[in-house]
């Protein structure tokens, strides 16, 4: 029965699942982010390696899932990615620290970085180029639930039940995606893998955890510091060596070449605002309804899905609009609403009513809706089916390198601008009043950076050319079989 159903939909429904299962447990975990502050009696600057250190360990394998699916096969490397990501759920939820909690948080990470751009370039090859739009829709589905969701699910199961359940409740999906992707999914795999690029691998990772610490720490304690410079300086040192071995390997890692093309280099660049800014707000969000506004999880739930509602409202207009309008103008005025949106979110204060919060998220929501259409769609369009695998690669690693970098920003400016803000209160340091309103100066500051994000990402949008994503805005030539073929042999699987 399954093989009646064309092979390009059970690539789809199969990453569906493995990509509702990644999305849901971010948007449960942010929700439930102050419980699991009260509960380890942590605070910010800890908490954010729950979900910066997933971020960096996705970042840090994704490279390295192009290698590992040409010499295990696409099919083997995904089940093993559900099933590491699925495991290392159940022992999240299980965790008896904090720490331990961040170490299945690293390894949940893993999975998560073989997961995404492996299941990307497997969609990307069933589906011809006329109809990526088409198979961008099929990642709305994930997108735009799973986010609606997971703020719900998160705040009733730590109001009600138990914070160990965001991660338990991901565990049946995990098991259902295993099955179904060992029973529907081909294998594909290269003939020659080549040697594992040991030196990007270590010289890359080992960069973008420097940097990371580098900024958290800088964030927090001033920039003047060794403690500061020296992660920094080294990460620089290091992201310098990763670019020079990646342009002289004849097989890369990470295929930096790639962004000569223009198209792609700026729907690249256009993916560290977006995802910054989206993963960098939706992390600031609960905290503030929680901590400041006096909301419950199940309300700040409630109050943060409109994110998603705003997604699954303006997603089918910008489906629709994009063969005809093209990319520039509904990136453009994308980025233009997120801008908006954070704007209104400055405004937010200790009277605001929560009605202006959840405009707010609709608003991003809407904005994120017609910008994550035309990114997939057009970054694409001039990548040819023999390098679409190691482009996702890049793609991929772009997207978790911006929203990891987006959360320690945010988290970390959001403690040095709290302090700043209640250290200069002086003999009004005791009255309640105005160190509430000091704390929400704080967040105000910090939503002014993901506002300048939101910008710079308006200010590169307006340099994308219809023109050079013709051709995934009408309809062509089906992929036979014989170009996916060469697509798995010609490329990394990613």
């Amino acid at each position: 029965m399954v093989r009646r159903v064309p092979y390009k939909w059970l690539v789809a429904v199969a990453f569906v699942f493995g990509l509702f299962m990644e999305i849901l447990d971010m948007t449960v975990l942010n929700t439930a982010l102050p419980a699991l502050g009260r509960n380890f009696d942590a605070g910010t600057e800890t908490l954010q390696w729950l979900v910066t250190g997933y971020l960096v360990s996705m970042a840090v394998f994704i490279p390295a899932s192009g290698w590992v699916a040409d010499r295990f096969g696409a099919k083997r490397t995904f089940v093993f990615a559900l099933a590491v990501f699925t495991a290392a759920s159940a022992w999240g939820g299980a965790a008896g620290s904090l720490g331990e909690l961040i170490t299945a948080r690293v390894v949940q990470g893993v999975g998560g970085g073989l997961l995404t751009p492996v299941g990307t370039a497997m969609l990307f090859r069933a589906f011809p180029p006329a109809e990526r739009a088409k198979a961008s829709a099929v990642l709305s589905i994930p997108t735009t639930i799973a986010p609606a969701l997971g703020p719900v699910l998160g705040g009733w199961m730590v109001d009600n039940v138990s914070w160990r359940w965001i991660f338990f409740l991901k565990v049946p999906i995990g098991v259902l995606g295993l099955l179904f992707a060992v029973v529907a999914l081909r294998e594909e795999r290269a003939d020659d893998p080549g040697r594992f690029d040991v030196a990007g691998f270590l010289s890359g990772g080992a960069a973008l955890a420097l940097l990371l610490l580098g900024l958290d720490r800088g964030a927090r304690e001033g920039w003047g510091t060794a403690a500061v410079l020296v992660p920094l300086g080294a990460g620089l040192v290091l992201a310098a060596a990763f670019v020079t071995i990646e342009l002289t390997r004849t097989e890369p890692m990470i295929d930096l070449r790639l962004l000569k093309d223009r198209l792609f280099r700026t729907g690249n660049l256009l993916m560290l605002p977006s995802s910054g800014a989206l993963m960098g707000a939706l992390f600031l969000v609960p905290l503030l309804l929680q901590y400041q506004m006096g909301v419950d999880a199940t309300g700040s739930g409630l109050v943060t899905m409109f994110q998603a509602l705003g997604m699954l409202v303006l997603l089918p207009v910008a489906g629709r609009l994009y063969p005809k309008v093209g990319p520039r103008r509904l990136l453009v005025t994308g980025f233009a609403v997120i801008a908006v949106a954070q704007v209104m979110l400055i405004m937010v204060g200790p009277g605001t009513t929560l009605w202006a919060v959840r405009l707010s998220l609709f608003a991003m929501g809407a904005g994120m809706a017609l910008t994550v259409i035309p990114l997939q769609a057009a970054t694409f369009a001039t990548i040819t089916p023999a390098a679409t695998a190691r482009a996702s690669s890049v793609f991929s690693t772009t997207r978790q390198v911006a929203s990891a970098a987006g959360v320690a920003v945010v988290a970390s400016l959001l403690t040095a601008r709290t302090d700043s803000r209640l250290g200069g209160l002086g003999a009004r340091a005791t009255d309640l009043a105005s160190r509430q309103e000091a704390v929400f100066a704080a967040y105000h500051d910090v939503f002014i950076v993901t506002t300048a994000l939101a910008l710079l990402g308006f200010l590169i949008a307006l340099r994308v050319r219809d023109a050079d994503a013709v051709t995934s805005m009408r309809p062509g030539p089906t992929v036979t079989e014989a170009d996916r073929s060469q697509a798995v042999d010609g490329g990394r699987i990613t």
